[in-house]
């Protein structure tokens, strides 16, 4: 069977088939494919989804993270705080936190975790970032911020970073928030992609697999990725783009 690749067009030899793939790209088996390839993401817009994700000012979380940090993912401190926004092993795990030195999953932590915070001390923020930095126990025992100097500086540090512009690091990582959900894609062609394969052996499989029934969504899924590769690959070698793009054939 002879397959061409064409803009929303999917030609068998036998029959032509007209979709959009924009409806496609919106569902949840397509996000689930994004999270499975790792498609990189900008540090400003994990930030950006994180803040509103879990609705806490995106200023006030990039200045906890300068403050925590200065971004750098591989940070740890003397008493075992990891990450870009220094989560403690015990509350990364609690706030399901799997890999804390991973940019993403420890920044979406950091906003849950000040999420959770702001809402129980109802948005007074100096108190939220005094029990982010000593713990809410010792919010409670002093009635307020705690009489630490550390704590003190840091809250006062973290406001004034947050009252001005925060330059966040350009720079890209690996998404794998979602690894999880990626990981239990067990049939179709997220079965072939969580399984580390190659473009080519996907290909292969996935036109010769006769023990997996796929749907049309699974081709023109297939598709729009395989196409995005390419385009990802030229950008990344600094190609020059052509408008009279040869089709691709499988």
């Amino acid at each position: 069977m002879e397959i061409l690749f064409q803009p929303n067009i999917i030609s068998t030899g036998t029959a032509t088939t007209k979709n959009s793939v924009a409806a496609a790209s919106s569902s949840a088996f397509q996000q689930q494919m994004n999270a499975a390839l790792g498609t990189p993401k900008s540090l400003e817009s994990i930030f950006q989804q994180a803040a509103e994700r879990y609705q806490v000012p995106e200023n006030l979380l990039k200045a906890v993270a300068k403050v925590e940090s200065n971004f750098q993912a591989d940070a740890v401190s003397s008493c075992g705080a990891t990450g870009i926004m220094q989560l403690m092993p015990s509350t990364a795990k609690g706030l399901g936190v799997t890999d804390p030195t991973d940019p993403e999953q420890n920044i979406m932590g950091g906003a849950k975790y000040l999420s959770q915070m702001l809402k129980r001390y109802n948005g007074d923020q100096k108190l939220a970032l005094a029990a982010y930095n000593a713990g809410s126990g010792n919010v409670a025992k002093y009635g307020g911020v705690p009489p630490f100097a550390e704590t003190q500086a840091y809250v006062k540090k973290v406001l004034q970073a947050a009252g001005g512009e925060i330059q966040v690091p350009n720079q890209t990582v690996a998404s794998s928030t979602s690894s999880a959900a990626a990981s239990s894609l067990q049939t179709g062609i997220g079965n072939l992609f969580v399984q580390n394969m190659s473009m080519s052996d996907i290909t292969q499989a996935l036109f010769t697999n006769t023990d997996v029934e796929y749907t049309y969504e699974d081709y023109q899924l297939f598709l729009e990725i395989y196409l995005n590769q390419i385009r990802m690959s030229v950008n990344n070698l600094g190609s020059e783009s052509n408008s009279d793009t040869p089709a691709f054939w499988l």
